[in-house]
């Protein structure tokens, strides 16, 4: 039976060049990963001492505004600041929790997303959903590198898997009684995005198709027991994974399809998601985007609870994991340059087969594959002392945390955010955002000689800030503003923002990353209420 039409975002100007380069970093996650015309010209990061005087971290991007001279060309940086707004704005979606004869049960109000590009395309998805066949809704950010093939079908997909892993046993048959016999079927989400997030129609069927033989088995192997939320997780995450190798391994008759599953399986992606059932809150966590509680205190200040933990070479427990995997004689290589295997900075991902499938497979599939992929350089590339494959999974981290009132809100966010701001900024921005409380904070210079002249213009902003009202409406947009804007005194810099927002394309990728954000706001009420037995 056809796919439903509705299944299933469109993938646009993803080209194989943007996932096929053999030279350089991009979202310094992955070597090969930026377009022929960027790798000849901009080198975001290169293991070859000839590259390394190219690049330039995206930490002197201060004194690079500073050192040149932008005044014989103003009008080619300097942005009006409905402009900003105009940019900042353009993908800023809004949800607010419906209300069922006037109360709320829901322990979610709603939520706010944005995203805001640096890749051109944008290498980030983002996805939000509720659960129509069981409580509960669906949150994540997923960020993409070596193009962003992977991360829009994990996009499109994973709350499919995920919201299938906790039906019941007798939804499930319900579901397959009604493709046999021709029936419609049972809606499983309800989608909240925004017009720019697409749907892969082309591939719906095939996506289907996949979907279809997991809850098949799932099935087949009841065992009658209640569903488990992290296992319903992990499971999710893992079959995913593993049907997106599948299905580039086997191919597909139609060669527009059969060069997405191509293109799918060797980008990359990462991915934090968020399910919200009542006070129960479970984050499953795969790669560097992060899941942040925010939390509110009694004195009415602002702290900030870790959900997940990054898997990279920053983090102790994930090293020893990847090493303790492959025999001791590959210690000193599997993490090198804290990456794996010298080039990729996730430990955890969907796709990347370069770092899972053994090198037979890659080439048999590669000889077999279309031309486009065959005479990329990137899928002849070899990760080298590659032995003991595979070295990369997909396989969640998944964090459990009961909510309680004071739990005011949640932030997704991918890893751009996070380069730039510290989590506990984070929360109190969103917090004062939220409640349109300011609790000053002591005012740093950071070592800076300030004037008498200067403090008082940072005074007298403080003072309109606390008084004005907040020009933003959706407060992941009032956190990038923050992100891109702030300046050494923790303000926004309207000269900064738009600066940064003004830069070209292949220079805007070296000074800071694609962002995107969910923030999700809690029912303190209902939260209450339920850890009161009364809902």
């Amino acid at each position: 039976m056809p796919a439903p039409a509705h299944l299933f975002p469109l993938i646009r100007n993803c080209e194989i060049s943007r996932i096929c380069s053999t030279v350089c970093y991009c979202h310094h996650k992955h070597l090969c990963c930026l377009s022929s015309h960027f790798a000849h010209s901009h080198f975001r990061c290169a293991p070859q001492k000839k590259f390394a005087a190219l690049y330039r971290p995206k930490e002197n991007f201060n004194h690079f505004i500073h050192a040149r001279d932008y005044t014989s060309t103003p009008q080619r940086f300097y942005l009006t600041p409905p402009q900003v707004n105009s940019i900042l704005k353009a993908n800023e979606y809004s949800f607010k929790v419906p209300e069922f004869d006037g109360k709320n049960v829901s322990s979610v109000l709603g939520f706010d997303s944005n995203q805001l590009p640096a890749n051109a395309p944008i290498e980030d998805r983002r996805s939000a959903a509720t659960c129509l066949q069981t409580r509960g809704m669906l949150l994540g950010v997923f960020d993409g590198h070596a193009g962003c093939a992977c991360a829009q079908a994990v996009s499109e997909r994973l709350f499919y898997y995920i919201a299938v892993s906790l039906l019941p046993h007798e939804t499930l048959l319900e579901i397959e009684n009604a493709v046999e016999s021709g029936r419609a079927l049972l809606p499983i989400l309800q989608w909240h995005k925004h017009p720019n997030d697409y749907f892969s129609k082309e591939a719906s069927k095939l996506y289907f198709n996949s979907l279809r033989t997991y809850w098949q088995e799932l099935i087949d192997l009841n065992s009658g027991e209640t569903t488990d939320v992290k296992e319903a997780l992990v499971n999710a995450f893992k079959r995913l994974d593993n049907d997106i190798s599948l299905e580039a391994q086997v191919g597909d008759p139609n060669s527009f399809l059969n060069y997405l599953v191509l293109r799918v399986a060797f980008s990359g992606a990462t991915a934090c998601v968020a399910h919200v059932d009542g006070v129960d809150l479970h984050v499953a966590n795969t790669g560097d985007s992060r899941a942040v509680l925010g939390v509110q205190e009694e004195d009415g200040s602002w702290s900030a609870v870790n959900l997940s933990y990054d898997h990279n070479a920053q983090n102790e427990h994930e090293v020893k994991r990847v090493r303790k995997e492959h025999p001791k004689s590959e210690e000193k290589n599997v993490v090198k340059q804290d990456r794996l295997l010298g080039l990729l900075m996730p430990f955890r991902a969907f796709g990347d087969v370069k770092f899972k499938w053994s090198i037979d497979l890659q080439k048999r599939v590669i000889e077999s594959g279309p031309d486009q992929l065959n005479d990329n350089e990137y899928t002849k590339f070899i990760p080298p002392n590659y032995h003991t494959p595979p070295y990369l999974t997909a396989e969640p981290e998944v964090i459990h945390h009961k909510l309680r009132p004071q739990d005011k809100f949640l932030i997704l966010a991918t890893d751009g955010l996070w380069e730039t701001m510290h989590r506990q900024d984070v929360a109190r921005i969103v917090g004062e955002y939220l409640t349109g409380v300011h609790h000053q904070q002591p005012i740093a210079v950071g070592g800076y000689k300030v004037t008498l002249g200067q403090m008082h213009g940072l005074l007298a902003e403080r003072r309109a800030r606390i008084s004005s009202v907040f020009e933003d409406q959706n407060a992941a947009t009032h956190l990038i503003r923050h992100a891109v804007g702030n300046n050494e005194f923790g303000t926004v810099d309207h000269d900064r923002l738009s600066k940064m927002l003004s830069l070209p394309e292949e220079l805007a990728r070296m000074y800071r990353d694609d962002i995107t954000i969910i923030v999700v706001q809690f029912n303190s009420h209902v939260i209450g209420a339920c850890q009161n037995g009364e809902l």
